[in-house]
């Protein structure tokens, strides 16, 4: 049976394009959003979580994050996975609540803003290069094993080219529109 799934090809794709948008949603503009606080991942109970499963995430106020966590020997793991994840972001520990203050977007904090908006494109590029050298090995082991023909791999394998082009295509669009969204262009 043939290796080449070009469904499964398209859904992962898909997949990369939809975990950049989740991760480019997290980056603020300036108001205190819970999805920025996304990407962040604790180290508790020996395993790598993420935040909302360890606490509690709410916007109390327009420029400030509340984060309850649940039990409180994580509290000092969720304020250093929050300072470390590049955000920006300096919890105040009160008791078992994190506050964050979001601060003004100044223009250093913009443009370091963008460089972690484009660190999160290449992140999803990189996925959809993977996923096209999977798709392309699983081409060749097809052809290896005679189930498809030397054109019929080599028609696939431009195929699968425009796929992961078109792909990567949507991804500069994501990158670019929220660079220019924080960047204020």
């Amino acid at each position: 049976m043939a290796q080449y799934d070009k469904a499964d090809l398209e859904r992962r794709m898909h997949g990369a394009v939809e975990s950049l948008k989740g991760d480019l949603s997290g980056l603020r503009t300036g108001r205190a959003n819970i999805q920025l606080l996304d990407p962040v991942t604790v180290e508790v109970y020996g395993a790598h979580m993420p935040l909302n499963q360890v606490a509690t995430v709410s916007a109390p106020e327009p420029r400030m994050l509340s984060v309850q966590v649940w039990d409180k020997s994580n509290v000092g793991p969720c304020d250093k996975a929050i300072r470390s994840a590049g955000l920006g972001l300096n919890p105040i520990v009160d008791g078992q609540t994190l506050r964050l203050p979001i601060p003004d977007l100044t223009e250093e904090r913009r443009k370091e803003l963008a460089k972690l908006a484009s660190k999160y494109a290449e992140g999803a590029r990189v996925a959809v290069r993977n996923v096209r050298r999977d798709g392309m090995d699983s081409l060749k082991t097809d052809e290896k094993k005679g189930e498809i023909s030397e054109d019929e791999r080599k028609r696939l394998e431009t195929e699968v080219q425009k796929l992961t082009d078109s792909t990567i295509a949507d991804i500069d669009a994501a990158a670019a529109a929220k660079e220019k969204e924080i960047l204020g262009h």
